[in-house]
């Protein structure tokens, strides 16, 4: 259980996060003041409504991941398509380049745990045995969520290289990767990767894996750029002046993947409302999107459908193109497939 928790960082380490703006010293700090009201006012609630009030806070049977079938997914095409694998897990294939997103295929998301949050989908941590070699893992920021030691190990000869958040390549070298093919990312950090050019963009988030390590790393989200695509993933996120930012300087995007669900009115500065995430996408110049950060664990109080339900609505009111995969279905970019609400 203890590699779960990562690596502390060191002196050195330190010295490398002061050059960023975000650090002050002691931390990473968002662009505006963030908080959440989680106190031990607010505690005993939360833990009743986590653990004792289940709400349809999963589905009633395991969901299906349609089988993964390497020979459509790493076709060539002239668009870009994808796979996404329920909560923040997508595999992109771009330029004949094959990029994971946020690699979290374990089976519980509080591994640290004495109170298990299971997946909402079966042995899920076999998809790796069935993936291509990977050119790229693009890791948004530390949480466990988002990033699993089983996963990494079971990565660990399929992929080349990591792009991760600044802060995060400690963990990964005391895991076993080799630090030569680790690159961190401060905020607006820009590296072309073969033919996609790759830049890290804000969030409103916080981080850490213990006690002790709380916004001792970075966090973010993910531009990749072609001379004939844009895609962004936005990352975990409160609502903010950056997703205005993120437009100008990068957009208009042909396709974003958009954080939904696992909100609440007590860190409603970290996490979206789906209305928000909707406004996010529209802030930042998106064509089209979807909503992730759903169908993958019950993290909040909220039922399972009511992020993507609400996303949908949202959407259709603005008139906005959204699109609603199911868990392992290959989708391009440029699919004028709308919601078939799968999950009803």
């Amino acid at each position: 259980m203890r590699k779960q928790f990562g690596a502390k960082p060191t002196k050195s380490d330190v010295e490398n996060y002061s050059k960023s703006k975000q650090w002050d010293g002691e931390k990473f700090l968002n662009i505006e003041n963030t908080s959440m009201d989680i106190s031990i006012r607010t505690m005993p609630k939360l833990l009743y409504k986590q653990f004792c009030e289940k709400k349809d806070r999963a589905p009633k049977a395991p969901l299906n991941i349609i089988p993964f079938n390497n020979e459509a997914f790493s076709k060539s095409s002239e668009t870009a398509h994808f796979i996404w694998f329920g909560h923040s897990v997508l595999l992109l294939r771009m330029n004949d380049l094959t990029i994971l997103i946020d690699p979290m295929f374990g089976s519980n998301a509080a591994p640290i745990s004495p109170f298990p949050i299971k997946r909402f989908s079966e042995n899920t941590l076999d998809i790796i045995d069935e993936l291509p070699i990977i050119d790229l893992v693009l890791l948004s920021h530390d949480h466990y969520d988002h990033l699993d030691y089983d996963s990494i190990q079971k990565l660990k000869p399929k992929v080349k290289q990591f792009y991760v958040a600044l802060g995060v390549k400690r963990h990964l070298i005391k895991w076993g990767i080799d630090a030569e093919i680790i690159t961190e990312f401060d905020w607006w950090d820009t590296a072309d990767f073969n033919t996609i050019q790759i830049t890290f963009t804000p969030t409103r988030h916080f981080s850490g894996r213990g006690l002790r390590d709380r916004a001792k790393s970075l966090w973010g989200g993910w531009s990749l750029m072609t001379p004939k695509e844009k895609i962004w993933f936005s990352g975990d996120s409160g609502y903010g002046q950056h997703f205005k930012e993120i437009g100008r300087r990068l957009g208009p995007f042909d396709f974003a993947f958009m954080e939904c669900g696992q909100y609440n009115e007590n860190w409603s500065q970290i996490h979206m409302f789906p209305e928000e995430s909707v406004q996010a996408a529209i802030d930042a110049n998106v064509q089209t999107f979807m909503p992730v950060h759903w169908a993958g664990f019950a993290l909040a109080q909220h039922s399972w459908t009511e992020p993507v339900e609400r996303f949908i609505e949202a959407a259709n009111k603005q008139n906005i193109k959204c699109i609603v995969p199911k868990l392992g279905e290959i989708v391009s970019i440029e699919t004028s497939k709308t919601s078939d609400f799968w999950f009803k």
